[in-house]
């Protein structure tokens, strides 16, 4: 196993995450860069849902070209607009993760990239 789960209880009161995650030595990182949900065209759908699918969509692409996969994610940062889309990204973000619960951040912020942006989501792995 390379990663433990050193949770102190502030996650499980919150959300779908660990409160920390301690990886052993001699492994192989992957850091991705904050990842919009654009598609194959470079065109942005209008909804969160379909940003948080393809965000996430690229991020397994980054894994499995990196050959990894969630299992391998130690932490995820994840940016939004909206508050009200908290709950519609993280139906996305579960559906996708399952029961993997890296180290996490979620932030609101004022605009990402280009405004039509609604989420970005980057990513630390870890795989020997």
């Amino acid at each position: 196993m390379t990663h433990k789960i050193q949770d102190i209880g502030v996650a499980k009161h919150i959300g779908l995450y660990s409160d920390a995650i301690e990886s052993t030595a001699g492994l192989r990182w992957l850091h991705t860069s904050g990842t919009p949900g654009l598609m194959d065209s470079g065109d942005i759908p209008t909804d969160i849902e379909s940003q948080s699918a393809l965000a996430c969509q690229h991020i397994l692409a980054m894994l499995k070209r990196a050959d990894m996969s969630t299992a391998d994610l130690v932490k995820i940062s994840q940016y939004l607009t909206r508050a009200e889309d908290i709950a519609p990204y993280l139906r996305v973000r579960s559906k996708v993760l399952g029961d993997v619960r890296p180290a996490g951040l979620l932030l609101i912020v004022s605009q990402l990239i280009r405004p039509e942006v609604l989420v970005e989501i980057e990513v630390i792995a870890a795989r020997r």
